[in-house]
């Protein structure tokens, strides 16, 4: 019982900066990093973190294979991911004083997931897996039209929005998992009943989970809705937990089909995230996370 993650790997550049810099702008950082991210390679590690059996899928520049390493170091079987001579993806992040933070994304070696890799990935793949993905890496019309021909469950997590996302067929996919901005995007809805009316209409074969920051999130069906509400933390930065959230609810939904308990769960995992600085660093443990929902009774 697997994840196989279609995912990107990124180096993220991250800066801590007084507020976003605005056009024309001129801004001193007041500190640098290099370090591990990508929305799919958080989410492998996430869902390591959570104790799932995860397989990435992805590609990486081959002076870059530190990175891979580190990936494989967490737990992660690495064996689909492929160095090319390809620059690596990477990722410009802004994180202001509160935890917010601002991303500006390169594709770079993500966009060079082909069919021959997507092919291999899923040949020796099993009923009971599950298959993960976003929008920062190639293939992904090719990925979910593979899975579903060998019966496979697909979460999909429609992040960064293009409009091509619109062409896909959402029959293909099972769970999908947005943010509020997403949502909007996606059903072009503003009011959160007008968006939940969208989805309940045209996404009404599987379920659909709404990441709502500091409100919590919301799993709902054509004709159920759960709700969790979110942990109030001091929130140092906020990157990579949306990455946090989907790995933990993933890891717990597949191995226990209960999604109030795999939110409430992803919730915990999240809200431990955005106290700790950086992306793939800032990924909670699983009994960082039994410990933290312990001590919240």
């Amino acid at each position: 019982m697997a994840v196989i993650n279609f995912g990107s790997i990124n180096i993220d550049h991250v800066y801590q900066v007084p507020h976003f810099v605005q056009p024309g702008e001129t801004l001193d950082s007041t500190s640098y990093q290099i370090l591990l991210g990508g929305k799919g390679a958080n989410q492998s590690i996430a869902l390591a973190n959570a104790g799932a059996d995860v397989l990435h899928v992805g590609c990486i520049n081959e002076h870059d294979v530190q990175f891979k390493q580190a990936m494989i170091k967490n737990g992660i079987n690495g064996r689909f991911i492929r160095c090319t001579d390809t620059p690596s993806g990477h990722a410009i992040i802004q994180v202001t004083p509160s935890g917010e933070n601002a991303i500006f994304l390169f594709g770079g070696a993500n966009r060079e997931i082909a069919e021959q890799d997507i092919q291999k990935a899923l040949a020796d793949s099993e009923a009971t897996d599950w298959v993960l993905l976003q929008n920062e890496t190639s293939g992904t019309a090719e990925v979910l039209r593979q899975a579903k021909a060998k019966g496979l469950k697909v979460a999909f997590n429609p992040a960064p929005m293009t409009e091509d996302i619109k062409s896909l067929k959402f029959t293909e996919i099972d769970v999908i998992i947005v943010n509020e901005v997403e949502a909007a995007e996606l059903s072009e809805k503003t009011h959160m009943d007008d968006i939940e009316a969208f989805f309940r209409t045209h996404f009404a074969h599987g379920a659909v989970i709404i990441t709502q920051g500091k409100k919590g999130a919301k799993w709902f069906t054509a004709d159920a809705t759960v709700e969790v509400p979110a942990f109030v933390v001091d929130a140092v930065d906020t990157t990579a937990a949306g990455d946090t959230f989907i790995g933990f609810f993933l890891a717990h939904y597949q191995a226990h089909n209960q999604a109030e308990s795999a939110l409430r769960y992803a919730c915990a995992a999240s809200a431990l995230a955005v106290t700790q600085p950086g992306a793939a660093q800032s990924i909670p443990t699983a009994e960082q996370v039994s410990a933290f929902l312990a001590e919240q009774g």
